[in-house]
């Protein structure tokens, strides 16, 4: 495997791989400091019973943020305050789960449909908010003991009475953008239907190939593998393009770009993928751009959200020489 040069790619890394807090991990351990920190934080809410919604004003958005003094109530749900980090102007941050608070001029938006939108503070703090908070919805009970878990360490930790501990985790799982080698307009990649989206009458969502990375296996291994036995294709010059959080509800893309023989038949897994075909550049830069492109079928070519690694990577790859 090699890794791409500096400066190679459509845009400086994927929409949600961007971080300016400073996590101030030390702190966590700290209640006193973390009670007084909160009387002086930004807080960013967010309603899990609303598909983890946060309100935005403007366009482009722009994450609201308020005081504690400002939500309609103490929150109440669990896990209660996460501390997230410490901003550059030393103010501290925390997410709260609760209901959205009435913010003249804000809208509720869920982080898939405005990461790419949001800058760079913004898309750390609600990635973040977003990913803690879905832990923490699912580890009310300790896989060990089956006792029920208390939040600690400032929303870091989750601890079962006889004092054992749990620390967020993420699920690390490979995407890839699968390519023939080509330079030019008539190079193409290989995309996938994944069989358990929804139908979308008259269109056809194709996208990279993607799987979780197996106990004892590399990532590249992983590539290696889930392409084989999703399309039937082998592949080679696996090359580490960047990786984001993906927090629905706890994994890390670890994204990568390989390529395989265009003429070598795929052959599609089908309780994984519904279709799979090669696209031409110029056909992934007609559907980026929202002209029609058909899906073979008479439906229309649909490609991944823009918040997605996969959206990095097939723009990565259409600007790129080969």
């Amino acid at each position: 495997m090699t890794g791409l040069g500096p400066g190679e790619g459509a845009t400086s890394g994927p929409p949600l791989a961007r971080t300016t807090l400073d996590r101030a991990a030390h702190r966590r351990t700290d209640p006193e400091w973390i009670a007084q920190a909160w009387l002086r934080s930004r807080v960013v809410v967010l309603d899990s019973t609303a598909d983890g919604r946060a309100l935005v004003r403007g366009d482009p958005p722009h994450l609201v943020l308020v005081a504690p003094d400002d939500l309609p109530h103490p929150p109440d749900r669990q896990p209660g305050p996460i501390f997230l980090g410490v901003e550059p102007d030393g103010v501290p941050v925390f997410a709260v789960d609760a209901a959205l608070p009435t913010v003249s001029g804000a809208r509720a938006v869920n982080l898939r449909d405005v990461g790419h939108l949001l800058d760079d503070r913004d898309a750390d703090i609600l990635t973040t908010a977003v990913a803690l908070t879905n832990w923490h919805l699912r580890h009310g009970f300790s896989s060990t003991t089956g006792e029920p878990t208390e939040p600690d360490e400032a929303g870091w930790s989750r601890v079962d009475p006889a004092g054992g501990r749990a620390w967020p985790r993420t699920d690390p799982a490979m995407i890839v953008l699968v390519h023939d080698g080509v330079a030019g307009p008539q190079g193409r990649c290989l995309l996938g239907n994944n069989a358990a989206w929804p139908t979308q009458r008259g269109r056809l969502r194709f996208s990279c190939l993607a799987g979780f990375v197996e106990p004892g296996e590399s990532a590249e291994a992983a590539v290696v593998r889930e392409v084989r036995e999703e399309v039937g294709v082998a592949v080679d010059d696996i090359r580490y393009a960047g990786s984001q959080a993906w927090p629905f509800p706890g994994s890390l893309m670890l994204g990568f770009l390989a390529r395989a023989d265009p003429t070598e038949p795929v052959r599609v897994d089908p309780t994984e993928i519904a279709a799979a075909r090669w696209f031409t550049r110029t056909e992934i830069a007609a559907a980026l751009a929202d002209d029609p492109v058909d899906a073979g079928d008479g439906r229309r070519v649909t490609l991944p959200m823009a918040s997605s690694i996969a959206h990095f990577l097939i723009e990565h790859w259409l600007t790129r020489p080969v």
